[in-house]
């Protein structure tokens, strides 16, 4: 049989604070929350706990990642009924939405990563793959498919040598390393299914052990 680990709390372990619906600015003290009901993105000011904004995103939001300046908001438009394929930028200081980004073919956006060099990696589920766009360019400027079912959230280490996937639907994680060519990645699927012997395959005296 199996036994399956939790792999929401995994995922909440791997990816830290950001794995979620909210984020924490800590340039202004502000608490950035996704409200999927609303589709929008509320501020909260973390010492007077008010909400002190709020911004319309696309339909279901159901993550959100913050500039390393704290300005700007990226917020993946997972969608409900009809799969989402939009990435709002939102303008912190300004509470409005510049772009909504428009995906195209990809659909069900969700884990979203602020990496070092300022590009925005995200994950698209339907799509069983990763993606990075470029805020200073405005378009999507690289994809890489991990071969396995919803892949959620997304991990990208600071010098950007390694990307980390936790994908839902195949109860797995897929771990791409950066290879000597810069277009090049190692990719390895790792299972987090752990198989158990069942009653009748364990020697009689260890299923006796266990009544």
């Amino acid at each position: 049989m199996k036994t399956r680990f939790g792999l929401a709390v995994w995922v909440a372990v791997l990816f830290g604070a950001w794995c979620g619906e909210f984020t924490y600015n800590l340039f202004a003290a502000e608490l950035v929350v996704l409200n999927k009901d609303e589709a929008a993105l509320v501020i909260v000011d973390v010492s007077t706990r008010k909400v002190v904004g709020r911004v319309p995103t696309g339909e279901a939001p159901h993550e959100v990642a913050v500039s390393s300046d704290g300005r700007l908001a990226f917020v993946a438009n997972y969608g409900a009924q009809t799969p989402g394929q939009t990435i709002s930028v939102i303008d912190l200081a300004a509470r409005k939405e510049l772009r909504r980004l428009d995906l195209g073919a990809l659909r069900r956006p969700h884990g979203v990563f602020y990496a070092a060099d300022g590009k925005v990696y995200f994950t698209a589920e339907t799509n069983r793959l990763i993606a990075r766009y470029d805020p200073s360019a405005g378009q999507i400027d690289w994809m890489m498919g991990t071969g396995q079912a919803g892949t959620h959230m997304v991990l990208v280490t600071r010098d950007e040598s390694r990307i980390v996937t936790a994908n839902i639907g195949s109860d797995s994680i897929t771990i791409f390393d950066r290879g000597p060519n810069p277009l090049a990645w190692n990719a390895t699927a790792e299972d987090l299914v752990v198989r158990q012997q069942d009653e009748a395959e364990v020697a009689p005296d260890e299923a006796a052990a266990r009544r």
